[in-house]
């Protein structure tokens, strides 16, 4: 038996019915060419070969002085784990998008290893998906990603590939976070290798009271208090509505050459006016902007080891109706963030996320003070593939990340690249955020207003 890490741990103590602690992924294939109709049933009778995971697909949960532990599940029924399913017709993305909803809403079983997938067929022009969920105590967004890409190849005449319980695991590791929800986790890596963490409190101290002092006199400057009250951030119930959609890389590419910023700073722009435009649709728009947690590489050079990531806070500009002037504010927040963090240390970076995320990551646990307010939405991009993947012959037409929603903070908007796309999967409370699906229309209205600004249409 192994037990758990102190951040594992505090992901299952988090979970309540209201609060699912899950990642998913979706993933929509068009069939190989020449496949008959009982394509996908053939597909589902050879994945139950696969009846013998790897771990960690094959670990159960047991409790020993008052410490999870994984223990290898020695009754395991892969008929629990893997089910075969239609949609409704008339089989649109639409009833597609319900289901996904439908089961992310429900909480895994913790008596069994804490994962599902979902072999889903009768979507219209010959495609079919797969809707897979892991407990976050299992896999990190990023971990859940390289999994997914590695029961997929590049060669469409491939065969006989695995699902991806059946591959032989890697070491896992874990840096700085790579996952918004890592929010509270920063706050307990703040006592790992202690001499060296403590040495860095006072002056980060410091640096958040002047960061603070600075928000009163900049509006566009963001304090970790500068949140404002919203429909985002009441209490949550356990319904959840999935909305997924994907955009065209090269738009958003030229975007960011005419306005001389990254892409990153187009997708926090769109999420801005998409957030706006949803807020004024419940006449719910606040005079204050609203704040995205974003994770933020801060690697300088092409190497591949190790974690550099820090989670910024973004001013969204959602205050502003010029597209082009909310653009400005957003690239000035997310410039100012990036160069603080130029200036410190790896332990420094680390503890300045955990000192600024502490409000949000003690309202998780405790509740006690939910005015304090670092953030109202988390806007998380996670790198993809490039080129075409396969899955035993069947092509990735689109893969969307879905993600977690938290006690007030009920909406998570993450979003991958693959194959000339930008993959937005938003999950969001159903009850608390009613219609959340607009957002996908004001993302792409975004774009438009966007493109006339930058005088391309």
């Amino acid at each position: 038996m192994k037990t758990l890490s102190p951040v594992d741990q505090l992901f299952l103590y988090l979970e309540k019915r209201q609060q699912p602690m899950h990642v998913a992924g979706l993933q929509l294939f068009s069939f190989p060419e020449g496949a008959g109709p009982k394509y996908v049933s053939e597909l589902a009778r050879s994945i139950r070969e696969y009846s013998s995971p790897e771990p960690p697909f094959n670990q159960r949960l047991t409790r020993r002085f008052g410490q999870y532990q994984w223990m290898e599940d020695q009754q395991f029924d892969m008929d629990h784990h893997f089910r075969h399913e239609a949609l409704p017709k008339p089989g649109r993305i639409r009833e597609l998008l319900s289901l996904v909803s439908a089961e992310h809403s429900n909480l895994l079983d913790r008596e069994r290893p804490l994962w599902e997938a979902h072999l889903i067929e009768g979507i219209r022009g010959r495609q079919f998906a797969l809707y897979t969920k892991v407990h976050h105590s299992v896999v990190d967004g990023i971990s859940a990603m390289r999994m997914g890409m590695r029961a997929l190849s590049p060669d469409p005449e491939e065969r006989d590939l695995p699902p991806v319980w059946a591959y032989k695991p890697k070491k896992r590791g874990r840096g700085l976070p790579s996952n918004p929800v890592d929010a509270v986790s920063s706050l307990a890596r703040l006592t790992t290798g202690a001499s060296r963490q403590i040495a860095t409190v006072p002056a980060l101290a410091r640096e958040i009271y002047s960061v603070t002092q600075k928000a009163k006199d900049d509006p566009n400057f963001v304090s970790i208090f500068q949140a404002p009250d919203t429909i985002l951030n009441q209490c949550i119930t356990g319904s959840r509505r999935f909305a997924a959609q994907s955009y065209s890389l090269d738009r958003l590419k030229r975007l960011s050459g005419a306005f001389n910023c990254t892409l990153n700073d187009v997708v926090l722009s769109m999420c801005g006016h998409a957030l706006r435009e949803y807020l004024i649709s419940q006449n719910a728009l606040p005079d204050r902007p609203l704040i995205a947690m974003v994770p933020m590489s801060l690697r300088k050079d092409d190497s591949a080891g190790g974690n550099q990531i820090a989670m910024i806070l973004a001013n969204l500009g959602t205050h502003i109706c010029d597209p082009a002037n909310r653009l400005r504010v957003v690239q000035a927040s997310v410039r100012e963030a990036k160069k603080r963090f130029s200036q410190m240390s790896s332990e420094e970076i680390l503890n300045f996320t955990a000192l600024s995320m502490a409000p949000t990551g003690l309202n998780l646990l405790t509740g006690l003070a939910p005015k304090w307010r670092a953030f109202n939405v988390i806007i998380s991009n996670v790198p993809g593939p490039h080129e075409p993947l396969y899955w035993n012959g069947a092509r990735l037409e689109g893969m969307y990340p879905v993600s977690i929603v938290l006690d007030r903070i009920a909406l998570n908007m993450t979003l991958t690249s693959y194959r000339g796309q930008i993959e937005f999967g938003l999950i969001a409370c159903r009850r608390t955020l009613p219609s959340m699906q607009r957002l996908l229309d004001y993302l792409e209205q975004s774009i438009r207003e966007l493109e006339i600004a930058a005088g391309f249409k």
